[in-house]
């Protein structure tokens, strides 16, 4: 049994690695306890824990807010990951950190391998390299993730709901929807992202990791299957992006690749369509007549 530190605790991905990591001493902080850009009381109430492991899952993540709050974003998502490396060196502690498909520019057109050279688009995007590199140059012992498109029981409170929710109750209001299909990714459930996650820290194995669900979507598509699993009629259109003109450039194809799981043998990540039935039928809003399926 480790004794963990979580940071982030109360987010959608937060609360399924507690659960995922339930045989564990794992100790949940949110930002009551601290603000992970105060390095002094981080490292003091982390001194009080005294973890084997600090799992990281905070972030600035208004990416296009990012664009013209470029201190912002560094602070939490570079300075703070430093900080957080040497308090983990500190405590001979795993620094467990969480990366981001955006690192890549998506002119390659297949999936990227954790080998694959990143290049960044956004001041978002370059902040989160920023912390990449940080940590695995000052943690002893790393741990780096990079993952996409990310959706949860508990949502994401910072984006104000997850993807699929944000759907499900724009079809509920009967609006017209119009979802970008010049973005291709991989939509990853955060309960697999978990146990997965729980999986990878039972071994003693270090480094960057690619973990995302298997296949690969449009946001359009991804939208499309949502109303397909649920039975719902939406006015679901396609655009683009250039139509919403955001500060913040995107990728237009960011699938990972999860190379390392799969050379090690420790891939246990679904089909994304296969994810997304299962938190469909979670939230009770699956119709069981379009179970299973084949992904785009």
């Amino acid at each position: 049994m480790s004794r963990i530190a979580l940071l982030g605790a109360n987010g959608q991905l937060g609360q399924d690695l507690r659960r995922s990591l339930r045989e564990h001493d794992v100790v949940p902080l949110t930002r009551a306890d601290f603000d992970v850009t105060d390095h002094c009381l981080t490292s003091e109430v982390l001194g009080t824990i005294r973890p084997s492991i600090i799992i990281n899952t905070t972030a600035y993540h208004r990416v296009d807010d990012c664009e013209t709050l470029p201190e912002s974003a560094y602070r939490v998502n570079a300075l703070a990951v430093l900080n957080l490396a040497r308090i983990a060196n500190e405590h001979d502690a795993v620094l467990v950190h969480f990366s981001t498909d955006y690192v890549f520019d998506g002119r390659l057109r297949e999936p990227y391998a954790e080998r694959s050279e990143p290049m960044p688009l956004s001041v978002y995007a370059n902040s989160k390299l920023a912390g990449e590199y940080l940590a695995r140059s000052a943690a002893r012992k790393c741990l780096l993730i990079r993952t996409c498109g990310l959706y949860g029981e508990m949502g994401s409170r910072g984006k104000g709901g997850n993807f699929v929710e944000m759907m499900l109750r724009k079809a509920s209001s009967g609006e017209r929807i119009q979802v970008v299909s010049d973005q291709v990714v991989t939509p990853t459930y955060t309960k697999d992202l978990a146990d997965q996650i729980a999986l990878l820290l039972s071994t003693t194995h270090t480094g960057l990791f690619h973990i995302t669900s298997e296949g690969e979507c449009s946001w359009f598509e991804f939208a499309h299957a949502i109303f397909e699993l649920t039975g719902i009629e939406a006015d679901l259109v396609p655009t683009t992006s250039d139509v919403y003109k955001a500060p913040a450039i995107r990728p237009r194809y960011s699938v990972l690749e999860n190379a390392r799981l799969k050379e090690l043998g420790l891939n246990r990540m679904r089909h994304w369509r296969e994810a997304l039935g299962d938190y469909l039928e979670l939230k009770g809003v699956r119709q069981s007549d379009h179970a299973g399926g084949s992904g785009a």
